[in-house]
């Protein structure tokens, strides 16, 4: 095979990577900046709050910076002030990877992009103007977004070749938690010495800084590189000419009654509620129940995804290792994947919710439950491009549809249980989140594939792979 270093699929998966560093850097800032967007009174039952949990803080008594203005928005106001960010999200996600398959990925994903970054320069004004205004520039964030991974597994269906897939998409995505691990506490302390308008006007600015790189050394398919060597492209090439389809139109029925797709959407589904959850109320349960001061908070809340985050690139390593010298079967490896990182979150899901006020073990159960989550993003997460390469950027659309509805209803049901943020009512949230994960790892292993499917091979031959 052709070296790894210097070359332009590794290149495109280091861009990529922070690009979508920055997309989630982008969609978590929110959580945080909010904790400081809203007048203390307003947080909801503070009496019944300061019982549960003794005050735990070794602030360190630095001058804090109150210029920040602040807003009375009662708890439901910020559930959908939350929420808002995903109706914008899961309304691009088909039409996104539609268009990527037409247009190519690299515009779609480049102006996704760009697009969430300039809105996000906007929040505070929107802020100022008024609630509304602000769920308006949320979910039109929300539709810059739904595109890019659709169009990133559009770009990945001609640029990975099948032995590595895993690694080179594991190293795309992991960007993403990369974002949340850095956004998470160094929001929290833009917010402490700065002000929180600042949080949305860096990450902004960063933004708008990648799409010039994008735009200027990415491009859709190896064909069109400038740069790339000619023997990787050959390579690349060669190791796809069995799994694309040549036909213009989109098998939509037979794609639709596919059983293997359906089980990428249940799992993707049940994933994201247990993602979803922790990421927007990760900081609530730190602050509300277990009583850390925001500077800590951040730091702690974003534990969980640095230890995803490593786990995402290892497990990418393991997996093609797996396929290419242990001659595991595709689907066998999805499976075992995703049943790792689905059951080993639901079962420390629920014992968080058991130890009481012991913040050592809170912490580390919730880091574990997140880190091994990782492990889904070489099992049901690169399915798509196993069942149906050409399709990939639209099966994604499909599934990441039906994986957006946890992030609307997730965080709105979990604040509608924790009225009077009781350890009860938190565990009754861990239950409901371990349970839809354990149905889904069950039902993926029963009815994934590894295969390419007929449908979508042009003149539906088989072939193995």
């Amino acid at each position: 095979s052709v070296p790894a270093c210097c070359s332009a699929r590794y290149n495109l998966a280091l861009l990529a990577c922070f690009g979508f560093f920055l997309l989630y850097a982008l969609r978590v800032n929110l959580s945080v900046a909010l904790v400081d967007m809203v007048e203390p009174n307003t947080s909801l039952a503070k009496n019944v709050t300061s019982n549960v949990c003794p005050e735990h803080s070794s602030t360190i008594d630095v001058p804090r910076n109150t210029t920040g203005v602040k807003y009375s928005w009662d708890a439901d106001t910020q559930g959908w002030i939350l929420g808002s960010f995903f109706y914008g999200y899961i309304i691009t996600q088909i039409p996104g990877g539609y268009l990527a398959s037409k247009i190519g990925g690299k515009l779609l994903l480049g102006f996704g992009i760009f697009g969430t970054s300039v809105f996000t320069l906007l929040t505070p004004l929107a802020a100022n103007l008024g609630v509304g205004y602000l769920i308006a520039v949320r979910a039109l964030e929300g539709l810059g977004e739904g595109v890019t991974f659709p169009a990133m597994h559009s770009m990945w269906s001609s640029w990975a070749p099948p032995l590595e897939r895993s690694k080179l998409l594991s190293i795309s995505y992991a960007g993403a938690q990369l974002g949340t691990v850095v956004s998470l506490p160094l929001s929290g302390l833009i917010c402490y010495y700065m002000n929180w308008v600042y949080v949305f006007y860096i990450f902004g600015a960063l933004g708008v800084l990648w799409w010039f790189f994008w735009m200027f050394l990415v491009s859709d398919t190896p064909e069109a590189h400038r740069s790339i060597s000619h023997a990787e492209r050959e390579y690349i090439l060669s190791s796809l000419k069995d799994q694309l389809s040549t036909q213009k139109s989109v098998p939509w029925r037979p794609m639709l009654e596919s059983l293997p797709l359906w089980a990428i959407v249940v799992a993707h589904f049940s994933y994201n509620w247990t993602f979803y959850t922790l990421l927007t109320l990760l900081p609530t349960y730190m602050k509300e129940i277990l009583r850390f001061d925001a500077q800590e908070n951040g730091f702690l809340s974003a534990l969980p995804y640095f230890g995803c985050w490593l786990c995402i690139i290892l497990s990418g390593q393991i997996a093609d290792y797996l396929r290419e010298k242990q001659n595991f079967s595709t689907v066998c490896v999805r499976k075992c994947f995703t049943l790792i990182g689905m059951i080993g979150p639901a079962v420390f899901l629920v014992a968080a919710g058991f130890i009481g006020c012991n913040y050592e073990l809170a912490v580390a159960f919730v880091t574990i439950s997140t880190t091994l989550g990782g492990f889904c993003t070489s099992g049901y997460s690169i399915n798509h491009l196993d069942i149906a390469p050409s399709y990939a950027g639209i099966l994604l659309g499909i599934t990441n549809s039906f994986a957006t509805i946890p992030g609307m209803v997730g965080p709105v049901i979990a604040k509608n249980l924790t009225h009077n943020n009781t350890v009860g009512e938190w565990q009754m949230v861990f239950y409901i989140a371990a349970s839809i994960n354990l149905f889904g790892a069950i039902f993926f292993a029963l009815f994934a594939s590894g295969e390419v499917q007929d449908w979508a091979v042009s003149g539906y031959h088989l072939h193995r792979n």
